[in-house]
């Protein structure tokens, strides 16, 4: 299985990655919450193994809980200290497949991993977002409209990345600045007309049918229609 491990102490996370990958599986390792929800909800994995106290602004139950409401069903193993039971009632509650307490027996981590591997399959989060014909590769990265490869920064691509999967919907400022620039309030600045002009220059310059349009008083919106 690809699996992503998402735990913050660097002795467990290189204990349990060579376990399973001695095991066969495949890990790619996030040392906290924030990239580990960037990579769970942009890459395909098997499985997810979470800790649930993580740094990065994101703990384990809210990753969970973001990734469910995205339609995400990858299955998820808490692995964490928290052992009340409350606790772990609220790991299950907000997604979570199984939950673990540290400390364990790699045994049976690799049991209980090997098992929800034994789970019917679930349809895997989508690598691509395509409106009209433009399409955005979220595992390579790249942007392409009409077979046309465009070069997009960073934070545009995260823009463009959070206009698609809304297509058809207004985004409004405050969300662009909560999703894309992690901004909890407005600092009174125009990088985000900045950047949504570049990403119009880039995109939309040469071709008959824009895609990104501006909504009067309420945001921005990207559809294939006029």
């Amino acid at each position: 299985m690809r699996i992503l491990l998402v735990e913050d102490d660097v002795e467990v996370a290189r204990f349990v990655r060579k376990g399973l990958q001695e095991a066969g599986h495949t890990v790619e390792h996030a040392p906290n919450g924030r990239d580990g929800l960037f990579m769970a909800a942009s890459e395909p994995f098997d499985l997810l193994v979470l800790d649930r106290m993580l740094p990065g602004g994101v703990d384990g139950v809210r990753l969970v809980e973001t990734l469910r409401g995205q339609g995400n069903k990858t299955p998820v193993l808490f692995l964490t200290a928290m052992t009340a039971v409350d606790e772990r009632v609220r790991g299950l509650k907000a997604g979570g497949d199984d939950y673990m307490t540290k400390p364990f027996a790699f045994a049976e981590l690799l049991a209980r991993v090997e098992a929800l591997g034994r789970r019917p399959a679930v349809d895997a989060p989508a690598t691509r977002l395509r409106v009209a014909d433009l399409e955005l590769d979220l595992l390579s990265r790249t942007v392409t409209r009409a077979g046309r490869k465009v070069e997009v920064q960073p934070r545009e691509f995260r823009l463009l990345e959070h206009l698609m999967r809304h297509a058809g919907q207004v985004v409004t400022r405050t969300m662009l600045l909560e999703k894309v620039w992690d901004y909890h309030f407005d600092p009174q600045t125009n990088v985000i007309d900045v950047h949504v002009s570049r990403l119009r220059q880039k995109l939309d310059k040469g071709f008959d049918r824009p895609l990104i349009h501006t909504v009067r008083n309420a945001g921005y919106m990207i559809r294939a229609e006029p």
